[in-house]
């Protein structure tokens, strides 16, 4: 099968890299000559213009999108609209918040073209284990892209699923990751109390690799955990600031709108922005309080 593919970052160009393997075509354009250059000596076929990258697909054409979300998406699909065709489809692979899938959706759907949304997740390790696709749009169209998806899986049967109608897949991929942050949190907040016992000595990356084999607890991040504690045990040059992609945030406003209790996925958000504060007021403020209603030691920097 032929697809277009918009935007080689590392995992669009890890996903390009695996359906030439698979037996695809693929049309690779991107800003960056030298991205579209790794692209080409991988297989695809690169083209210099969103124009040549268009001439080089044959109807009806369909372009996975992986750009950054947000105005990115936009331009793109602005740009790509005068030199598309009634029954073309474009895919967005990136982390699009779900309400501006369907809006792109129901605007695309006026000229004759499908929009699928697929929330990715893999990371970098995808082009060897495989992706997971949750994905959403039209059944038919679905369907007719089911060969990429298959390729793309870790499985033809396993890994990718559609789940529903337009923004159905960035909305499961949005509380994915939502679910991901707090899954991070509780190994992060459990590997540091074992950190603080000191007077059992405990050897973080060896209890790491202990509750990897038959434990409830076991999972790829427990996996990834390890391999960090095993090649730093004291993660020393590491500083504390965790960024955040914007899902999280996404989770937590849906949580809300939705009246919905989701204390674990909202805390691990806002420990994230507490990691961003060296000096934090807050803190400050609370050590002068417990000092004016207690008398207790205020530490001085």
């Amino acid at each position: 099968m032929e697809l277009g593919m918009i935007g080689l970052g590392r995992m669009g160009a890890n996903m390009t890299a695996r359906l030439i393997e698979g037996g695809h075509r693929v049309v690779a354009y991107d800003r960056s000559t030298a991205a579209i250059d790794l692209a080409v000596a991988a297989g695809a076929a690169g083209a210099e213009s969103i124009e040549s990258f268009v001439r080089q697909l044959a109807t009806p054409r369909s372009i996975w999108i992986m750009v950054p979300a947000g105005e990115a998406v936009d331009s793109t699909i602005h740009a790509l609209l005068p030199l598309l065709s009634s029954g073309d489809v474009l895919i967005d692979g990136g982390n699009s918040n779900y309400k501006d899938t369907m809006r792109r959706a129901s605007m695309l759907r006026q000229y004759g073209i499908e929009f699928i949304d697929v929330g990715t997740s893999g990371g970098i390790f995808g082009h060897r284990e495989g992706y997971c696709l949750m994905i959403g749009g039209a059944d038919g169209t679905v369907q007719r892209l089911r060969p990429i998806f298959e390729t793309l899986a870790p499985s033809a049967d396993k890994g990718w699923a559609h789940v529903g109608p337009s923004g159905a897949g960035h909305f499961v991929k949005m509380v994915h990751n939502g679910v991901e942050y707090g899954l991070m949190q509780a190994y992060a907040e459990g590997f540091a109390l074992l950190d603080k016992k000191t007077e059992f000595g405990l050897n973080l990356p060896r209890i790491a690799e202990l509750w990897r084999h038959g434990s409830v607890v076991r999972s790829w991040l427990l996996d990834l955990s390890a391999e960090a504690l095993a090649e730093n045990p004291r993660l020393q040059g590491i500083q504390p600031y965790v960024s955040d992609s914007g899902e999280g945030r996404w989770t937590v406003s849906e949580a809300i709108e939705q009246q919905l209790s989701a204390p674990v996925i909202t805390l691990s958000l806002l420990e994230r922005f507490r990691s961003r504060e060296p000096h934090s007021f807050s803190a400050r403020l609370l050590a002068v309080m417990r000092n004016k209603f207690g008398g207790h030691e205020v530490k001085k920097e």
